[in-house]
């Protein structure tokens, strides 16, 4: 449906400005629309993977808050910090763990839940 109005516009997409024939037109041509549209749904999919990749990270730290036992990477996760500092706070003695084996350190919830009561 063509008119007989002309409005200047800016098109959405590039920036330039155009003749419209209607009062409802965003976009200078077909390629500028079907870019635009391209763009919209490729930032439709990077929200939706943002979105689920929350998710994950919130339903491993609720997995996290059922363990009687953590390892050292599960309460680094936990409390947000590198392993290398929760060692540290087992060297120092201001966390109590447990070696099970060479490569397997394990500590209890209710001492890690201690810590925060001393500081």
């Amino acid at each position: 449906m063509t008119s007989n109005i002309e409005v200047q516009r800016i098109c959405q997409h590039c920036g330039k400005e155009f003749i419209a024939r209607t009062t409802v037109t965003k976009f200078c041509g077909d390629q500028c629309a079907k870019r635009a549209y391209k763009l919209r749904k490729r930032e439709e999919k990077i929200t939706q993977s943002n979105v689920e990749t929350a998710k994950i990270k919130i339903q491993s730290i609720e997995e996290l808050n059922l363990k009687p036992f953590l390892s050292v990477r599960e309460v680094a996760e936990l409390i947000g910090c590198s392993r290398q500092t929760v060692y540290n706070l087992i060297n120092s003695k201001k966390l109590k763990a447990t070696n099970i084996s060479i490569k397997k350190t394990l500590i209890r919830r209710s001492d890690l839940e201690k810590i925060f009561y001393y500081f």
